[in-house]
């Protein structure tokens, strides 16, 4: 299951980040081609910008269970910022740790009020 968060939704606006490239950056994590681990439940991931490659490209945090649930939760471009602070980092592993634990019914409810976004969703 793959979603966004709103607040990754509304970074990404007016960006070439679709749904099918998070697809792939998923893929490519679940292969183990990861860029970062930050926690046991939090990654930094590099996906390329549209003929830029991924040395000029995006940088995404995301909360995952490898495999199984990931929520991409924040973005930035490299030529933007090096990294996220540490506090940063503290803030987004708390939120992938409260995600990841939610059950199905709660996911649900968070999906209908626009909160999360699936991943591939026609609707989005």
């Amino acid at each position: 299951m793959l979603y966004k968060t709103k607040t990754f939704q509304s970074l990404i606006k007016k960006s070439d980040l679709t749904d099918e490239v998070l697809q792939a950056a998923v893929n490519e994590m679940t292969d183990g081609l990861i860029d970062a681990r930050l926690s046991d439940r939090l990654f930094k991931k590099r996906i390329a910008a549209s003929g830029q490659g991924k040395r000029g490209g995006f940088r995404t945090i995301v909360g995952a269970v490898i495999g199984e649930r990931y929520f991409f939760l924040y973005v930035f471009k490299k030529n933007q910022r090096s990294n996220i602070t540490n506090r940063e980092r503290l803030a987004l592993d708390e939120l992938a740790k409260e995600l990841l634990a939610l059950p199905d019914d709660i996911l649900l409810d968070l999906l209908e009020q626009g909160e999360l976004i699936k991943i591939g969703d026609p609707d989005e």
